[in-house]
Parts: C-alpha cells; sequence; structure tokens
C-alpha cells in the first residue's frame, strides 16, 4: 500500500468523526498556540526593549556619586556629592574610551507659558548632551558651549512639553517662566518615546548645567548628580570602566583599599535584568505550554486506542485481502500524526492571532519567527508519532481471524 493511499484512508477515518478530532486535537491546539504567542510576544518584546535601550543613548555609561557613611547612617548612591563636570572633562581628557561627556544636574518645576502651564523634569546639561543621548533635534538648535559658561537661561524643550504648552505654536524664541524666571526656547528635541521603565523622554526642559545649579538651586558649587559618557564601543566597556574608576579615584585622592565614592554602571546591567525577567516568565509560560501538549499527547494515545477497538473488524479483513502489519502500522501512525499535525496548524493560526492581540494591546511588535513555526510543526508531528505509535503496534499485532469475529 502507497503513502498516498494510507494518507487517504487515514483522512476518512479521522473525518468520520470530526467533532472527536477536535476535540481530541485541542491539547495540542493550546499547547501549540501557548508556544507560539510566548515565543512571539517575548521576541517582540525584546527587539522593543533593545530599542527603547538604544534609545538611551550612544554607547551609554553612568557615573553617580557614592552612597553616604557618617557614623551608623549609611545613605544611598548619590547621597554624597562626589561628582563634578572637570571630572567629566578629565575623562574625556585621558580615557581613550570616552568619545563624549555630559555632565547632568536634575531638577523639576512648573513651567508656564501665558495661560499654559506644565510641570516637568529640568536636566541640566553640558553641549555633548546631543551626542551622549543620540538626540537629534526636531527645529531650532541646541545651545552653545559659550552659553552654558554664562548659565544663561536659555533651554530645549522635549516633545511633550512643546506640545503641552505651545499646542502648535512654534516654541523656537518664545519665552517659558521657570521658578518665575524668564528663559529663551532654542529648540525642540525630536520625540523619543518611552524608556525601557515607561518614563516618558521627552517630558523635560534641557538647560545649560551652570544655569540649572547657579540659578534654579542657587547653590555656588560645581557639583553635578551624574555623567554620562559615550563610549567607543560597548565591546570595550570593561576596560572602559576600570579607566574611569582609576581616574576619579586618582582624581578623588581615595586611598588603596578605600571604596570607591562613584559609581559606574550602564544599560546592559538594565538589559541583563529585564532580560532575565523576561526569560524566567517564558520559561514557565512554555512549560505550562509543554504540559498542555502532553496532555494532548496522551488524548491522541487514549483516542486511537478507542479506534483500534472499534475498527477491529476493518483491521482484520483488510489483514484478511493481504494487508501486511506494517501496512496498519503505518496507517494509524499517520491517523495520530495528521491528528496532531493538523491541530499544530490550528494552534499556530490561534498562537499569532493571540500574538498579535497582546501586542497590539501593549503596542509591541510581533516577531513570529519563521523557526519557532517550524518546530511547533516538528513538536507536533512528533507528539503525534510518539503517541500514537503504541495504539498502532496494537492495531497491527491483531490476529486477522479473531478480528474477524470481533462484535
Amino acid at each position: 500500500m502507497n503513502a498516498l493511499a494510507i494518507f487517504r484512508i487515514a483522512a476518512r477515518a479521522l473525518f468520520r468523526n470530526k467533532g472527536r478530532s477536535l476535540l481530541t486535537a485541542l491539547g495540542i491546539i493550546i499547547g501549540i498556540a501557548a508556544v507560539i504567542a510566548v515565543v512571539a510576544v517575548g521576541q517582540g518584546a525584546a527587539v522593543t526593549m533593545q530599542t527603547q535601550i538604544s534609545s538611551m543613548g550612544n554607547n551609554l555609561a553612568m557615573v553617580f556619586p557614592g552612597s553616604m557613611h557618617m557614623g551608623g547612617f549609611r545613605g544611598g548612591a548619590g547621597t554624597r556629592h562626589t561628582l563634578t563636570a572637570d571630572d567629566g572633562e578629565a575623562i574625556l581628557r585621558e580615557s581613550p574610551y570616552a568619545v563624549a561627556v555630559t555632565p547632568v544636574v536634575r531638577s523639576g518645576a512648573q513651567v508656564i507659558y501665558r495661560e499654559n502651564d506644565w510641570a516637568t523634569s529640568i536636566q541640566g546639561v553640558g553641549v555633548s548632551y546631543p551626542e551622549v543621548r543620540s538626540w537629534s533635534m526636531k527645529e531650532g538648535d541646541f545651545f552653545t558651549e559659550s552659553e552654558v559658561r554664562s548659565g544663561s537661561r536659555v533651554g530645549v524643550l522635549g516633545a511633550t512639553v512643546a506640545e503641552q504648552l505651545f499646542a502648535g505654536e512654534d516654541p523656537v524664541g518664545k519665552s517659558i517662566r521657570i521658578r518665575n524666571m524668564s528663559f529663551r526656547v532654542l529648540g525642540v528635541l525630536a520625540r523619543k518615546g518611552s524608556a525601557a521603565w515607561g518614563q516618558d523622554q521627552d517630558d523635560m526642559i534641557v538647560i545649560p548645567w551652570t544655569t540649572a545649579r547657579r540659578v534654579l538651586e542657587n547653590s555656588p558649587f560645581s557639583h553635578v548628580n551624574q555623567l554620562l559618557i559615550s563610549l567607543t564601543s560597548m565591546d570595550d566597556l570593561p576596560q572602559a570602566r576600570e579607566d574611569i574608576s582609576n581616574i576619579l579615584r586618582q582624581r578623588h585622592r581615595l586611598a588603596a583599599g578605600a571604596d570607591d565614592d562613584f559609581t559606574v554602571t550602564d544599560m546592559t546591567e538594565v538589559t541583563q535584568m529585564i532580560t532575565q525577567v523576561s526569560s524566567l516568565m517564558s520559561m514557565l509560560l512554555t512549560v505550562i505550554a509543554s504540559i498542555s501538549l502532553i496532555v494532548g499527547g496522551i488524548g491522541i494515545m487514549n483516542i486511537m486506542l478507542v479506534s483500534v477497538t472499534e475498527r477491529t473488524r476493518e483491521i482484520g479483513l483488510r489483514m484478511a485481502v493481504g494487508a501486511r502489519r506494517r501496512d496498519i502500522l503505518m496507517q494509524f501512525v499517520v491517523e495520530a500524526i495528521t491528528l496532531a499535525g493538523a491541530g499544530g496548524i490550528l494552534g499556530i493560526i490561534l498562537g499569532i492571532v493571540v500574538a498579535k492581540g497582546v501586542a497590539g494591546a501593549n503596542n509591541w511588535p510581533v516577531v513570529v519567527s519563521p523557526g519557532a513555526v517550524l518546530l511547533a510543526l516538528s513538536f507536533s508531528a512528533g507528539i503525534g508519532i510518539f503517541f500514537g505509535f503504541y495504539p498502532a503496534w496494537r492495531a497491527s499485532r491483531l490476529n486477522p481471524i479473531e478480528s474477524l469475529r470481533h462484535e
């Protein structure tokens, strides 16, 4: 008996009991759909995460002030004022891995333009900020080094702030008020969107860091909250971190064995943390989906055993007219594979639909890789072979005479 004839017989047997076949394949459908949906949404989320991480800056490393330790009291990172803009200039000058550096002074205020007002964050930065953050201008210009040195009251708006204050009006050249002081708008940054942790990156105003420190904070000191450093390549990150640490330890006159009074970090740490959480959730969902597939396979085995019992006379008749044991074996194996394969195809379609629905609700891209689809089909066919072999073997071992007598 050729393969095509065996497949036709198997298909007719399955279509005689459409409802039972569909219910039998339901476990396979749900399991494959879960695997496809998890993989597609997970890969789409990974792409989104990488895009958002990349939007944070060009090979970005960050330096924060250290923690305060006084008597029995210990504060977290950033509770000491140990970083200055001169530290950033020294890193740029002495480290071969640093391409650009900008200090950051963080603040916040209510911003007013005519009858409109908006509470937002104020970032005091240097002229290298657009290069470090890989952030282009939508319109207007960024401030200059001379405006930083003089502490000019100028600023560049994020896209969200520009929309809230000016509502379609061109903001370039207009004056806004921050803490009752007038600032001239030089330009608007291009839209970046949300960061990996959900913060709107466009909801801010950047001004010269000297202005933020002297005018907004009313401080005579040159301490900064953070240094952002653009590196030559993330491949050089270990050497760059060591280089930055050595430069800062020397500048801060830290004795050998003394703790750093600063913290050097980078976005790979954030990426690794998010990736670990995502991988753990994907693994848990995949385990659940695998259990569903195993249950579906057991269902196929049970139904095939029932089918063998119901068709005992048919098997005996086929053997009586010349069918060999391997023909009977192949017939029932093909039935199991067809049933599992059809369930796999329906599961793939359902999984893609579910993935698109989840991704659409969360504004994520969906990445359905051909490899995942091929793996799902192979897995479903493998389940058909594994769980269908025993019933097929039992059918092939029936005695033709006894089978013809079966009622």
